[in-house]
């Protein structure tokens, strides 16, 4: 989860093995505030069902086309998530993140909370 104005990285959640992106997000019991308002890709779209002011992109129906109106949603949605996006590529920049691992499985989740606190003490020293 990552905090979109300071771009910081506020939690992760590892699992085990390969997992879709939103079985790990109800696995990790991480609860939002109803006043917050989240951003997530296209493949979080049951997000809406438990969390009312959360934001993903319209998705174009099979064998149809998406509206104007969807269109510039989607558009202005995916500008607001770049940074997150950029944070993103930062961290697969420890290849860790981005190839297969091939270490201890144990040890994973914690070298993926030591890339997000190097990276988190990388940007506020920048910032």
């Amino acid at each position: 989860m990552i905090e979109a104005t300071t771009q910081r990285i506020l939690c992760t959640f590892f699992g085990q093995g390969r997992q879709h992106n939103f079985k790990l997000f109800r696995r990790s019991g991480i609860h939002f505030d109803p006043n917050t308002r989240s951003l997530q890709d296209k493949e979080y779209q049951e997000i809406q069902h438990l969390h009312g002011n959360s934001e993903v992109p319209k998705k174009k129906p099979q064998r149809g086309t998406l509206s104007r109106e969807d269109k510039a949603y989607t558009r202005a949605l995916a500008k607001e998530r770049i940074g997150i996006e950029h944070v993103n590529r930062r961290l697969k920049t420890f290849r860790i993140l981005a190839e297969r691992y091939r270490n201890r499985r144990l040890r994973f989740g914690l070298r993926g909370n030591l890339i997000a606190a190097l990276y988190n003490l990388e940007y506020a020293q920048t910032a």
